[in-house]
């Protein structure tokens, strides 16, 4: 989706172009892996090619060389920065080369305006450019000077490069040049997941997808759209997810799965779709590529205690999580000779940073939950082209005043309405609270 700040920048014309020439070993060609297919499918799905990146400040010093020179490493180091599509009946696949040159552009802000306004807008126009991911290198940067002298750089790339956690191994590495061992490249997967191994994890994790499928919805006749974007912020979730997962001796996302599996309105099985990373596989702790996939987990949580709940969205997790390294294009069959709806359940990506692997200070008390303001909702984005058809993204909440979080809803409105996808996240709070009061 085009940034709204996209259409009120000035326009923005380089400089320069400086061409960086790389040189790199891996080249070839193949099929795309299980976790690059998966995103492609969703890039066709939403009508985007899903940009991530982003701008940051240079340091003092630095010069076009040196930033000339970290993309020249990055084009080495990392295979799924010089990977393009082509086509083969229809079918992409991924072509890695092993030398190129990619256009490095240069923007001189000029003298009276803010450089950290114009790399803001220069990033905005980069993600709602289209991008030709046949014909274009997948990274787009940018070099903002100020009276001469480099002091931002903007970053753009598709989402079919690397997934969150891989996009922060990559900041990582770059500021200190690890050249530690990368891990698993894509088109390394590729040809494992189509060997007898491959082939035979695929079979194990597709028969877990056909005993949940069994208990997913008839395919949906209902037409969808308008799609519908919301944040909702709030302080007392964090403190009641800390008290329960205490309580528990249970991981805060199990905790959060929980109470979203239990807010979901209807009376069958709730259906959730996680976001798993696949990094706990051998070659993927460290790899800079698209690993995480989509699980899929049914739960009967109507109607019982808390504890119990937890414990059912528990194992129906973990079967999620060990079973998600899988053929999308299996998955999408298996869907179909069930007649079940593909975009069933509510699909959840857990992408906290500061607060997953435990929240800092001490576990609140009740009095402390009980205190805390409900949390603040608004909608942000109506549009025709799609998002997942119901979808909760949880992050440590950034622009708050600390120790928040944020929920990010979306929802297809002809399945969801606005006011019922509201009531789901609030459901969420008001249901931790209950349970630790």
């Amino acid at each position: 989706m085009p940034d709204l700040a996209a259409d009120a920048a000035p326009p923005l014309v380089a400089t320069l172009r400086l061409p960086v020439r790389f040189a790199a070993a891996g080249a070839g060609t193949g099929e795309l892996s299980w976790g690059q297919r998966e995103l492609w499918l969703t890039m066709r799905r939403q009508r985007s090619w899903l940009p991530i990146g982003g701008w940051s400040r240079l340091a003092p010093g630095t010069t076009l060389g040196d930033v000339e020179s970290e993309l020249r490493w990055i084009l080495r180091r990392y295979p799924p920065m010089r990977t393009r599509l082509r086509y083969s009946g229809g079918r992409p696949l991924q072509t890695v080369a092993d030398r190129g040159t990619v256009g490095l552009d240069v923007y001189d802000c000029p003298d009276g305006e803010d450089p950290e306004a114009f790399v803001i807008a220069l990033d905005a126009r980069d993600r709602a450019r289209p991008f030709d991911l046949v014909e274009e290198w997948p990274v787009r940067m940018g070099v903002v000077r100020h009276r001469g002298a480099p002091t931002h750089l903007s970053t753009v790339l598709p989402h079919l490069v690397t997934d969150g956690l891989g996009g922060r191994i990559f900041l990582a590495e770059v500021a200190d040049r690890t050249e530690t061992d990368p891990g698993t490249p894509p088109l390394e997967q590729a040809r494992w997941q189509a060997s007898e191994a491959g082939r035979r994890q695929n079979a194990s994790a597709l028969r877990h997808w056909e005993r949940v499928i069994a208990r997913v919805p008839a395919a949906s006749t209902v037409e969808s759209g308008p799609y519908l974007r919301g944040e909702f912020r709030t302080t007392a979730l964090p403190l009641a997810v800390h008290a329960l997962s205490e309580r528990a001796d249970a991981d805060s996302s199990q905790v959060l799965m929980t109470l979203l599996a239990m807010a979901l309105p209807g009376d069958g099985p709730a259906v959730l779709r996680p976001m798993v990373s696949n990094r706990f596989r051998r070659g993927f702790e460290r790899v800079v590529a698209m690993v995480a996939q989509r699980g899929l987990c049914a739960a009967d949580v109507a109607g019982v205690p808390f504890a119990e709940a937890l414990r059912r969205v528990g194992a129906a997790a973990m079967a999620a999580y060990k079973y998600a390294y899988v053929d999308p294009d299996a998955v999408a069959a298996a869907f179909a000779r069930a007649g079940a709806d593909p975009d069933a359940g509510l699909w959840c990506n857990d992408r906290r940073v500061a607060s997953r692997q435990g929240f800092a200070g001490p576990v609140p008390s009740t009095e402390d939950v009980r205190a805390a303001p409900p949390g603040t909702f608004r909608w942000t984005v109506a549009q025709d082209d799609p998002f997942d058809p119901l979808s909760v993204d949880i992050d440590d909440d950034d622009d708050g005043d600390g120790g928040g979080l944020l929920l990010t809803v979306f929802t297809d409105a002809a399945r969801l309405p606005a006011a019922a996808a509201e009531a789901l996240v609030r459901r969420v709070e008001t249901l931790a609270v209950e349970e630790v009061s």
